[in-house]
């Protein structure tokens, strides 16, 4: 059966009014640990600092992406965007990738020009009382050539401030890549940097709760306590990782025609999977 349909037939049995665990960033589902509200305030610090420059890490399903949604969902009308996921880049290729967001068509143009564009778009922007931001998404995939020219974009500044603010996120790798000494001018320029780690098993059930809460659960018990205690034993807190196991179980919930997910049924959802315990698959990835 399609998934989308299932979805809907399994929202149907358990009251949802839809699908609590999509594996689709979405704001509106998004849930505020101690990390995850102490990040956000990292990034809306890039908003009131002039030289706003936040670095955000975190392993892959930790809740960057959604993070950064429900960020770009609050900014200022002042506040002028530029967003780039699509990392793998040459140094040119950035440069006309961050024009292209700030409306320009670039192309076929020199790299001096790239530059003097760009200088002359975040100057004017200032003149006109705007913030200008640039979000990088899934930014270990950027070459260090294309650091640098970061590097250098975030030094542009009028005779009182610097004019460009900029969020880097990405995977832990990214950190490393700061961390060598060919970029310590850059890691330099880095106000701030928060590396976001997995839920705990009390953050865990909450994050299980509010996601269905949010889709219409209205505080039922749907996942027995016995149910979310495997959830957090063979998901390990990662929170694309409980969206999987949990999604799965109610499914298998749904086929049962159980309006309850307990132990057994997450057994089953993870016999599905093919999961072992969180802490196992760690070891055997680095064994």
């Amino acid at each position: 059966m399609e998934q989308t349909t299932t979805g809907e037939a399994y929202c149907e049995l358990f009251g949802l009014t839809e699908p609590p665990f999509r594996l689709t960033p979405d704001p509106q589902f998004l849930f505020a640990s101690k990390q995850h509200a102490r990040a956000k305030a990292y990034m809306e610090s890039t908003i009131w600092l002039a030289d706003g420059f936040v670095v955000l890490t975190g392993e892959i399903g930790s809740g960057k992406t959604t993070l950064i949604e429900c960020f770009l969902d609050e900014l200022p009308e002042d506040v002028t965007l530029a967003v780039i996921s699509q990392t793998q880049l040459s140094a040119v290729e950035f440069l006309q990738a961050l024009l292209v967001e700030f409306g320009f068509t670039p192309f076929k143009k020199p790299k001096v020009e790239l530059l003097a564009m760009i200088k002359d778009f975040l100057v004017e922007q200032y003149a006109q009382g705007k913030r200008v931001l640039l979000v990088v998404d899934e930014a270990q995939n950027l070459s260090k050539k294309v650091l640098e020219e970061i590097r250098l974009l975030s030094g542009i500044e009028t005779k009182k401030e610097k004019v460009l603010r900029i969020i880097l996120a990405g995977q832990p790798e990214l950190g490393d890549t700061l961390n060598s000494n060919r970029l310590e001018q850059l890691s330099q320029r880095v106000r701030l940097r928060f590396h976001l780690g997995r839920l705990s098993r009390a953050e865990t059930k909450e994050y299980i709760l509010h996601r269905l809460n949010i889709a219409g659960a209205e505080d039922r018990e749907i996942f027995t306590p016995e149910a979310l205690r495997l959830v957090f034993l063979y998901s390990g807190g990662v929170p694309r990782l409980v969206n999987i196991l949990c999604d799965t179980s109610l499914l298998c919930a749904f086929a049962d025609e159980s309006t309850v997910v307990d132990e057994e049924i997450v057994r089953s959802a993870v016999e599905e999977l093919q999961w072992s315990e969180y802490e196992q698959r760690l070891r055997d990835r680095e064994s």
